[in-house]
């Protein structure tokens, strides 16, 4: 079932060049019809095996958003980007947040939870649509969006944890202990910020350097590459 699943995604490819949609919006609508409330009815039950093949996912998506980004192309389009990013996020998570919290009558603090969990748009799905339509951008135009996809993840995922631990610290301290939960949340942010760029760099250093260090045999050095950036992103975390 597994390898029919996969199968089914690589060949799903070709329906989205076909028709011009998003290859991710595809892998989504085959999830849910093979999970439990589909007609695939394959039960889901473990969220810690989940939680570490989307760890894993994540590390090699953010890996390589940032192997992709040449530095030569990113002139000018550095303040964009980070706006995008940013600001972008923000704006996005506050739009989402509130109109999740009306809809589903939700507090605000859960709203925007759900809006930080959709804040983050997908650059590869974006970059799909704009090249099947043939549409063609300009450098510092491409260079945004690409610089953007691979810094508004980890904006998102800051979001996401900081409103986790507002919602679990509120719970712990009690609802009139904001301050209290604000103060928690920046110690932890700032711990994870210091220890994550300090582990990234040392890290992604020792990669660069073994790499034009070893003589490895064709072929293996892709895999060194994945393998390096997933013990960088593990042991950083």
């Amino acid at each position: 079932a597994g390898g029919a699943l996969v199968l089914l995604g690589i060949f799903s490819s070709l329906v989205a060049t076909r028709f011009g949609a998003p290859l991710l919006l595809v892998f989504l609508a085959i999830g849910m019809l093979a999970g439990e409330d589909g007609p695939g009815g394959i039960h889901f039950s473990d969220y810690r095996l989940t939680y570490m093949i989307g760890s894993f996912a994540l590390a090699v998506i953010l890996f390589d958003g940032g192997l992709r980004t040449h530095l030569t192309k990113l002139r000018g389009a550095v303040v964009p980007a980070t706006m995008l990013a940013t600001v972008g996020v923000l704006v996005t998570t506050g739009l989402a947040g509130v109109a999740a919290s009306s809809i589903f009558d939700i507090p605000l603090t859960q709203g925007f939870l759900l809006g930080a969990i959709v804040a983050s748009t997908d650059a590869a799905a974006v970059f799909f649509l704009l090249h099947a339509g043939g549409i063609q951008l300009k450098q510092r135009v491409g260079a945004a969006i690409e610089m953007e996809s691979a810094t508004n993840d980890p904006v998102a995922v800051f979001l996401t944890v900081i409103l986790v631990e507002f919602l679990l610290a509120q719970g712990a301290l009690g609802t009139g202990s904001g301050w209290e939960a604000a103060q928690i949340i920046l110690i932890k942010l700032s711990i994870e910020a210091t220890i994550g760029v300090i582990g990234g760099v040392v890290g992604g250093l020792l990669a660069s350097w073994a790499l034009n260090k070893v003589d490895l045999p064709g072929g293996l050095h892709p895999l060194m590459v994945i393998a390096a950036a997933v013990v960088i992103f593990s042991l950083t975390a």
